[in-house]
């Protein structure tokens, strides 16, 4: 098990659905920078979002700790605060993986030599270590789906077929 730097939305839709055990059983911590922090916690409880009281929790108890990035990385891509801070916290504190969902802030991961991961890849290594079953990974996919995370069809079917290779 290991640390991660990561974003808002990877964060925010499995403590929608209340799947955070499966972000335990892959990592000791979460880190993430203050400005994810502001986003998810502190907007997120003045729009009354149950997220991010659950969040909350999980930074008062140590499972997700918020670190200040004092200065952003260039990048010639355009990201938004939060996707940005991400990432040059992680150069920061020399983590190489990072939970990212959205294509931009992968991309710019890769361009600057980030390994991005995403809520779909905490569902798929949870099955792998045989820690929910195939029958919940497809649960755990409609609840996403339901609760807002938006994915393409063709990803959709793309890792339909990586969790049946793995089962």
């Amino acid at each position: 098990m290991s640390e991660i730097v990561s974003n808002a939305t990877p964060l925010i839709h499995l403590a929608k659905i209340k799947k955070y055990s499966l972000f335990k059983s892959l990592y000791n911590k979460i880190i993430i920078s203050q400005e994810v922090k502001i986003e998810i916690v502190d907007e997120g409880k003045k729009l009354n979002k149950p997220d991010a009281l659950l969040i909350e929790k999980e930074i008062e108890r140590g499972f997700i700790e918020v670190k200040k990035v004092n200065k952003l990385i260039e990048t010639a891509l355009e990201l938004e605060l939060g996707k940005l801070s991400t990432l040059s916290l992680a150069k920061k504190i020399k983590i190489n993986e990072v939970l990212i969902d959205e294509t931009l802030g992968r991309t710019a991961a890769k361009i600057i030599g980030l390994i991005p991961r995403g809520t779909l890849y905490v569902l798929l290594k949870n099955l792998k270590l045989k820690n929910i079953t195939f029958n919940d990974f497809l649960d755990i996919l409609n609840q996403l789906i339901e609760s807002g995370f938006r994915l393409k069809e063709e990803i959709y079917i793309k890792v339909i077929e990586e969790a049946k290779k793995i089962n």
